[in-house]
């Protein structure tokens, strides 16, 4: 609950109709008579445009600097947000803040089950993160925070925000060049999450590919890493290893899930949950859409279309080559790799065709990513969709959404979810 009545850590006007809400949005048409509003300001207009929108919808109270009715009134609504956050941050028991070039959502959703914690929802912008710790940071539970960055310094900000108590970093590759220009530099950047904060200790843990890039830090996996999990083997089915003695068994995941679910187990021990408790809750684990999400059949779709870079690309590769039968990979342009993304997604094509026995690249640099090239996506579906038959096993995966360049000009990802909807009706005869 999100109470405005309470003492507050900023300057404040409350007014007297103003009440408790459930939770905060930035997002007008999210607003309800639970839902409070925050106007803050954004790239083309601020959130005051929206108030009085939000008073229609309900909102139980708005954080602004307008003198309108329920408003919490303040001079800056974004300082206040993040001052509440800070505040409410202090209250949780622990909060682990996951970052990494890929598989950030997937060690989120793990790390959560096995300490029956709070976790961030996907949209994870700064706002969302201090509305999420307004919200939730005086639950009582642990808070997993999933922390992105697409910048220089960025990470900097977020950790002054969220304060971790646990800093992981799942993977490095090559994502985000645009604007953080070198491996050297994301290495630099999302290494931020490991450091102390004014002193504050912060237990450091990195994935086994990241290792090599953070000499000293705590590893976790499988193999020769600080805490590994042990005779892990990976089918179609899903994926089994031991930890500390305890089976683990999780159904239709691959490798990089099960290394997520070492990084679970392992902050669970730590916690002092009891491990047999936590290896239970991942079997049940469900990642969002788009993250590597099997769906059998008759054939057999892998929708891991959310996002791509060229570390998570591979890793899905990897996947795909255990499975049987035709592996067939479906992959789309990977966003903000700079000026050597050509190069970069030749490397990437290069791989599906020794991991996959049939490729297919669409949009820019189709041709690098696939034998068989298309320029869109209907033109893709029409071929794919003659193509595929029973027994196949087709990996979709691409950038979607929208890229800015540093001239701040668009570029779409190319939405392979489209692909997978289509595969997935065609399959059950839905079209």
């Amino acid at each position: 609950m999100v109470d405005p009545l309470l003492p507050l850590p900023f300057a404040a006007a409350v007014h007297p109709e103003a009440r408790p809400a459930r939770r905060l949005t930035w997002d007008s048409r999210q607003v309800s008579p639970e839902v409070a509003f925050v106007a803050l300001p954004g790239e083309s207009m601020h959130g005051n445009r929206f108030v009085e929108a939000a008073l229609a919808a309900g909102a139980p109270f708005v954080l602004t600097d307008l003198d309108v009715p329920r408003a919490v009134r303040v001079p800056d609504a974004h300082s206040a947000l993040l001052a509440w956050a800070r505040e409410q941050r202090a209250l949780s028991p622990l909060v682990v803040g996951v970052t990494g070039s890929a598989g950030k959502t997937t060690a989120k959703s793990f790390v959560a089950a096995a300490l029956d914690a709070h976790f961030m929802p996907v949209f994870n912008t700064m706002p969302a993160i201090a509305c999420f710790l307004i919200e939730l940071g005086a639950s009582g539970r642990p808070l997993v925070v999933e922390m992105g960055i697409d910048r220089l310094g960025e990470m900097a900000e977020l950790v002054d925000l969220v304060r971790p108590d646990v800093g992981v970093i799942t993977s490095i590759g090559p994502a985000h060049l645009e604007q953080l220009g070198s491996i050297e530099g994301i290495v630099r950047e999302k290494g931020v999450i490991l450091r102390s904060v004014d002193g504050q200790p912060v237990r450091a843990l990195v994935g086994a590919q990241a290792a090599a890039y953070y000499a000293g830090v705590d590893s976790y996996g499988f193999g020769d890493v600080t805490h590994a999990g042990e005779d892990l083997t990976v089918t179609p089915q899903g994926a089994s290893f031991r930890f500390a003695g305890v089976p683990v068994t999780l159904p239709l995941a691959a490798r990089v899930q099960a290394e997520a679910a070492v990084l679970a187990l392992t902050l669970a021990q730590q916690a002092g949950v009891p491990l047999p408790e936590a290896a239970a809750r991942l079997a049940a684990v469900s990642v969002p859409g788009g993250r590597y999400r099997v769906h059998p059949g008759r054939f057999t779709v892998i929708d891991d279309a959310y996002n791509a870079s060229p570390v998570a690309v591979r890793a899905a590769l990897d996947a795909l080559s255990g499975w049987q039968g035709r592996r067939i990979s479906v992959l789309g342009r990977m966003l903000e790799l700079g000026p050597t993304e050509q190069e970069l997604h030749a490397g990437v094509g290069a791989y599906a065709r020794t991991h996959a026995d049939l490729t297919f690249g669409v949009g820019a640099f189709a041709a690098e990513l696939g034998e068989r090239a298309f320029a869109s996506v209907p033109e893709l579906l029409d071929a794919l969709l003659a193509e595929v038959r029973d027994g196949d096993v087709l990996l979709v995966k691409a950038s979607r959404g929208i890229s800015w360049t540093p001239e701040k000009r668009a570029r779409e990802g190319v939405g392979l979810d489209v692909v997978v909807n289509a595969l997935l009706a065609a399959r059950d005869g839905l079209e």
